[in-house]
Protein backbone atom coordinates (compact mmCIF):
# COMPACT_ATOMS: atom_id res chain seq x y z
CA UNK A 1 0.00 0.00 0.00
CA UNK A 2 2.80 2.44 0.81
CA UNK A 3 4.11 2.10 -2.75
CA UNK A 4 0.95 3.84 -3.98
CA UNK A 5 1.52 6.70 -1.55
CA UNK A 6 5.10 6.98 -2.84
CA UNK A 7 3.89 6.94 -6.43
CA UNK A 8 1.27 9.59 -5.67
CA UNK A 9 3.91 11.86 -4.13
CA UNK A 10 6.15 11.26 -7.16
CA UNK A 11 3.34 12.16 -9.56
CA UNK A 12 2.35 15.27 -7.62
CA UNK A 13 5.96 16.47 -7.44
CA UNK A 14 6.44 15.86 -11.17
CA UNK A 15 3.26 17.80 -11.99
CA UNK A 16 4.39 20.71 -9.80
CA UNK A 17 7.82 20.71 -11.44
CA UNK A 18 6.39 20.56 -14.95
CA UNK A 19 3.90 23.32 -14.13
CA UNK A 20 6.72 25.61 -13.01
CA UNK A 21 8.76 24.98 -16.17
CA UNK A 22 6.64 27.55 -17.98
CA UNK A 23 7.16 30.11 -15.19
CA UNK A 24 10.93 29.50 -15.16
CA UNK A 25 11.12 31.05 -18.65
CA UNK A 26 13.85 28.68 -19.81
CA UNK A 27 15.51 28.59 -16.38
CA UNK A 28 16.10 32.36 -16.44
CA UNK A 29 14.00 33.03 -13.32
CA UNK A 30 15.54 31.75 -10.08
CA UNK A 31 12.57 30.86 -7.86
CA UNK A 32 10.52 28.96 -10.46
CA UNK A 33 13.71 27.23 -11.62
CA UNK A 34 14.46 26.09 -8.07
CA UNK A 35 10.89 24.77 -7.73
CA UNK A 36 11.39 22.76 -10.94
CA UNK A 37 14.70 21.24 -9.81
CA UNK A 38 13.54 20.45 -6.27
CA UNK A 39 10.25 19.01 -7.53
CA UNK A 40 12.01 16.68 -9.95
CA UNK A 41 14.46 15.53 -7.27
CA UNK A 42 11.50 14.69 -5.00
CA UNK A 43 9.63 13.05 -7.89
CA UNK A 44 12.48 10.76 -8.89
CA UNK A 45 13.31 9.90 -5.29
CA UNK A 46 9.75 8.75 -4.61
CA UNK A 47 9.55 6.98 -7.97
CA UNK A 48 12.69 5.07 -7.00
CA UNK A 49 11.05 4.07 -3.71
CA UNK A 50 7.99 2.93 -5.64
CA UNK A 51 10.10 0.71 -7.88
CA UNK A 52 11.23 -1.34 -4.89
CA UNK A 53 7.83 -3.06 -4.91
CA UNK A 54 6.01 -2.23 -8.16
CA UNK A 55 7.13 -3.37 -11.61
CA UNK A 56 8.74 -0.54 -13.56
CA UNK A 57 6.29 -0.84 -16.45
CA UNK A 58 3.25 -0.53 -14.22
CA UNK A 59 4.70 2.30 -12.13
CA UNK A 60 5.75 4.24 -15.21
CA UNK A 61 2.40 3.71 -16.93
CA UNK A 62 0.56 5.10 -13.90
CA UNK A 63 3.11 7.93 -13.53
CA UNK A 64 2.86 8.93 -17.18
CA UNK A 65 -0.90 8.58 -17.48
CA UNK A 66 -1.69 10.50 -14.33
CA UNK A 67 0.93 13.11 -15.20
CA UNK A 68 -0.51 13.72 -18.67
CA UNK A 69 -4.04 14.09 -17.35
CA UNK A 70 -3.04 16.35 -14.45
CA UNK A 71 -0.79 18.57 -16.58
CA UNK A 72 -3.63 19.01 -19.07
CA UNK A 73 -5.86 20.05 -16.17
CA UNK A 74 -3.22 22.47 -14.83
CA UNK A 75 -2.82 23.95 -18.30
CA UNK A 76 -6.55 24.51 -18.53
CA UNK A 77 -7.04 25.89 -15.01
CA UNK A 78 -3.92 28.02 -14.61
CA UNK A 79 -2.66 28.85 -18.09
CA UNK A 80 -5.93 29.20 -19.98
CA UNK A 81 -5.02 26.43 -22.42
CA UNK A 82 -7.87 24.58 -24.05
CA UNK A 83 -8.03 21.12 -25.56
CA UNK A 84 -9.95 20.00 -28.61
CA UNK A 85 -12.05 16.86 -28.76
CA UNK A 86 -9.19 14.74 -30.12
CA UNK A 87 -6.89 15.77 -27.25
CA UNK A 88 -9.57 15.13 -24.64
CA UNK A 89 -10.32 11.74 -26.19
CA UNK A 90 -6.63 10.81 -26.23
CA UNK A 91 -6.15 11.80 -22.60
CA UNK A 92 -9.29 9.86 -21.70
CA UNK A 93 -7.85 6.77 -23.37
CA UNK A 94 -4.61 7.18 -21.42
CA UNK A 95 -6.53 7.41 -18.15
CA UNK A 96 -8.63 4.40 -19.16
CA UNK A 97 -5.44 2.44 -19.84
CA UNK A 98 -4.10 3.24 -16.39
CA UNK A 99 -7.40 2.15 -14.87
CA UNK A 100 -7.30 -1.15 -16.77
CA UNK A 101 -3.78 -1.80 -15.46
CA UNK A 102 -4.82 -1.07 -11.88
CA UNK A 103 -8.06 -3.04 -11.95
CA UNK A 104 -7.27 -6.04 -14.15
CA UNK A 105 -3.51 -6.53 -14.30
CA UNK A 106 -1.95 -9.43 -12.44
CA UNK A 107 1.39 -7.58 -12.64
CA UNK A 108 0.50 -5.52 -9.60
CA UNK A 109 1.42 -7.24 -6.36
Amino acid sequence: MIQWVYLSVAILAEVIGTSFLKSSEGFTRLVPSLVVVISYIVAFYFLALTLKTLPVGVAYAVWAGAGVALIALVGYLFFGQSLDLAAITGIGLIVAGVMVINVFSGSIG
